[in-house]
């Protein structure tokens, strides 16, 4: 049988039980859960990657040459990366062969929240580096957890026809997200310990809500047998047998790439580079512009998608968005071109956060596995956001600006365009 054949082997067999397509579509009550657990999933995430992480870095750290400090940042995060490899893949893995009465994902994300809060507390106590890249390395692993079994309940209850629509609501609440948070460590809350716990507590009370959700048991004649070498052989999944799925991951990867070089070192960026005195509150204004154009993106567009069910022109359009903001940056560095450049990027990554999502879970080898394969493309999203601080910070020190930083942002965009391009079971 030929790996054409065998695919198509594979497509005939209809999904039964847990795995079954669902058809029925999720209310405004699920949504609205969905949407709020993952606004305080990304405020937790991303208001410590945008401020309070580097900006404590800097000041353990208190480096003669600044590039030093971005550095570090950037190998924190590296490090960082490394532990999302294994995790994600592992947990989706995981969350698919549980058969708790209470679902096979709820048990999953309930665990993820709380070790992600306790790493955050945690991290908001430490005074040096090691201890620092110890506790984020943690609070990564419990974003991972949490966010993989979230994630596959979109495969799990969503149809088809409303895939966009609510990954704009796993999309929009990001850039409400870190708004809300940033707003929080800077205004409302005083010192590091106080913000990181402040975050952590409210992103527990956010997720309560989802848990209250119906999610459907594993039966145990439906659970596959769990194995070391099974779930180490399930992590790699042939591009030559589902190519479909290997185009879609690697444009999220460029994609996601370039999103991370041309925003996480946004604050270096004004407090170094623009040498802006106002640099918190400049940032604050950016992530608002961003969040705005995100939201618009990612509901609208996503919602359009559904209707005429195209998904491929869509990323397209929003990596090119995205290219073109980061050379925006590039050859326009200041901060009145830094606002137009954060609104095009956040059209770009609206559209594309709500769109390529709805379009992974459209080239899905297995249900039986979908908490694994989400995990491996939710992969493509986390570990560039990891390391393309560290990509970042090397071109930095290597050049001494940022110009090359948003000229590779750039470049991996318009990658990542391409790359979905090639896929060819959806439109």
């Amino acid at each position: 049988m030929t790996d054409v054949d065998a695919e198509r082997s594979d497509a005939a067999a209809p999904a039964t039980g847990a795995f079954a397509e669902p058809v029925r579509k999720v209310g405004a009550g699920w949504i609205a859960a969905f949407a709020t657990a993952w606004f305080g999933i990304w405020m937790a995430q991303l208001a410590p990657v945008q401020l309070l992480l580097p900006a404590q870095i800097d000041a353990v750290l208190h480096p003669e040459d600044w590039t030093e400090s971005v550095l570090a940042f950037g190998i924190v995060s590296g490090i960082a990366a490394i532990a999302t490899v294994i995790a994600y893949p592992l947990a989706g893995a995981l969350s698919d062969r549980t058969t708790s009465r209470f679902g096979r994902r709820r048990p999953w994300i309930a665990a993820g929240t709380l070790a992600f809060a306790l790493a955050l507390v945690a991290l908001g106590f430490q005074r040096d580096i090691v201890g620092i890249g110890l506790c984020w390395v943690l609070a990564s692993i419990g974003f991972c957890i949490v966010t993989s079994a979230l994630t596959a309940t979109i495969s799990d209850q969503v149809p088809v026809d409303q895939r966009g629509f609510v990954s704009g609501w796993m999309s929009a609440p990001q850039a409400v997200g870190v708004i809300v948070g940033l707003v929080i460590v800077t205004m409302l809350v005083k010192g590091q310990e106080a913000g990181y716990a402040v975050l952590a507590a409210a992103m527990i009370v956010l997720v309560l809500p989802f848990l209250g959700r119906r999610d459907r048991p594993l039966a145990v004649g439906e659970r596959a047998r769990v194995t070391a070498h099974g779930i180490l052989e399930g992590f790699w999944i042939s591009p030559r047998r589902y190519p479909d799925f290997g185009w879609t991951l690697l444009s999220r990867i460029l994609v996601s790439v370039g999103n991370a070089l041309g925003t996480s070192l946004l604050l270096y960026f004004l407090m170094f580079q623009l040498d802006d005195e106002h640099a918190e509150d400049d940032l604050i204004i950016l992530t608002l512009i961003y969040m705005v154009f995100v939201i618009l993106a990612s509901l609208l567009l996503g919602k359009l998608s559904d209707r005429t069910g195209k998904r491929k022109g869509f990323v397209f359009l929003a990596s090119a968005l995205q290219a073109v903001a980061a050379l925006v940056l590039a050859i326009v560095p200041d901060l009145t071109a830094a606002m137009v450049a954060a609104g095009i990027l956040g059209l770009g990554y609206g559209c594309f956060l709500s769109v390529d999502q709805a379009l992974a879970t459209q080239v899905l080898p297995d249900p039986a596995s979908r908490g694994k394969d989400l995990g491996i493309m939710n992969i493509a999203t986390a570990v560039p956001q990891a390391v393309g601080p560290l990509i970042g910070a090397v071109a930095v020190v290597l050049t001494g600006s940022f110009t090359l930083v948003f000229v590779l942002s750039a470049v991996f965009a318009l990658g990542g365009a391409f790359a979905v391009a090639r896929v060819r079971s959806v439109r």
